[in-house]
């Protein structure tokens, strides 16, 4: 990655473990340079005698795949190798038919293992086969962007995307195991890096003012590749899975962790997913601005502190406004069109997560479209 120091010049941190406590389904999350090469022995102590499918993309592919597959066989795990194409056009019905196949045709049993080597698309798409392929085999993630690190590796949500809008089918089906690799990390473009890292300020924004705070003071050092990325890591996985545990299947709390999203996946939907033009990271930081932006629009947010958020994000190098993304945006009423049928829409009712300041988000139910509408205009014609 650019502007990052050598795996050589990089302090060594001691590696650390999040738990995720969700009664007989808890499960670790261990996180640290160098867990790659410990896969097939977590994997073996675990689940002694399993077969594995490891869905990865192409991409991903050439850079781990290597090393992942001889750390299972050196454990001794018989394992199949399942590539898809990278990109989020893959999260779609016919990949995920063709994987589960594949699964089947492997004659991998219940008990045996998907293990997710990837981005968000590969996990989500893996933990989806997994919870599907025989009513549900074991499933263990090694997330290879920040964003799957800190975001989607965790909590249990996968899923495919339709032609309605982004996740619209899945299921919540929890992994086993994580395993987050931060050296990998130094093998991302930049602009995957700055992405995953807007997920990393969310947990901030949302219920960390402290949090937040420390990353204005050290997100050059976690960009850089040493034991503070470890610390974001970990203190982004720790937020994730303190909600998680209260809320898993998204009645309540857990929809604060949709900070930005709302706005962001209707922005991701109207681009048609074209990643030259925005990526789902790239999405959330301009959401999180909408939102920040809109709450100050209700009289919600001081405008320092809508100006705090801007600055950060900014100064990270992430895009902040609409007209940030590439190419001819739609009217208003397309957005809207999108948001109508956001997951958190109930009987209608349109749910937005605002804020009251850094680290104060909420969850606010029955949001007046028009205000949305009226908001989405002004913000087009900027």
């Amino acid at each position: 990655m650019n502007d990052t120091h050598s795996s050589s010049e990089i302090e060594s941190a001691p590696l650390q473990t999040v738990h995720v406590n969700l009664g007989s389904r808890s499960y670790d999350i261990a996180i640290g340079r160098g867990i790659l090469q410990q896969t097939g022995e977590r994997i073996a102590a675990l689940n002694p005698g399993a077969r594995l499918a490891v869905i990865t993309d192409e991409t991903v592919a050439k850079l781990h795949l290597d090393a992942l597959s001889s750390s299972l066989s050196a454990s001794g795990l018989g394992h199949v190798c399942l590539k898809i194409p990278a990109g989020e056009t893959s999260k779609r019905f016919e990949i995920f038919e063709r994987l589960c196949d594949e699964v089947l045709e492997a004659r991998l049993e219940r008990g045996d293992i998907v293990l997710a080597l990837g981005g968000g698309v590969v996990g989500d798409l893996a933990g989806f086969v997994a919870a599907c392929v025989r009513r549900g085999m074991s499933f263990i993630q090694v997330p290879t962007t920040l964003l799957a690190q800190v975001d989607s590796s965790v909590g249990g949500k996968t899923g495919i995307n339709s032609r309605h809008g982004k996740n619209l089918l899945g299921a919540f089906y929890q992994p086993d195991l994580v395993l987050a690799d931060t050296a990998i990390l130094d093998t991302l473009q930049l602009r995957d890096f700055r992405a995953g890292y807007a997920e990393v300020a969310k947990y901030g924004l949302l219920g960390d003012e402290p949090f937040f705070t420390w990353l204005e003071a050290n997100w050059k050092a976690v960009f850089a590749g040493g034991p503070e990325r470890d610390e974001a890591v970990a203190r982004s996985c720790q937020a994730k899975a303190d909600v998680v545990a209260e809320d898993e299947h998204e009645a309540g709390r857990r929809a604060l962790l949709n900070l930005g999203h709302t706005f962001g996946h209707a922005l991701e939907s109207v681009v048609s997913y074209e990643t030259e033009r925005l990526v789902h990271g790239e999405g959330v930081s301009i959401g999180m601005m909408l939102a920040h932006e809109f709450s100050h629009k209700l009289g919600l947010l001081s405008e320092p502190d809508m100006h705090r958020v801007k600055s950060h994000l900014s100064e990270v190098g992430l895009p902040t406004r609409i007209s940030d993304i590439p190419g001819q945006m739609p009217p208003a009423e397309t957005l809207m069109d999108i948001i109508a049928q956001d997951k958190k829409v109930s009987r209608g009712n349109l749910t937005f997560i605002l804020t009251r300041g850094i680290g104060q988000a909420f969850v606010e139910k029955g949001v007046d479209p028009a205000l949305v509408q009226d908001f989405l205009t002004e913000k087009l014609a900027q």
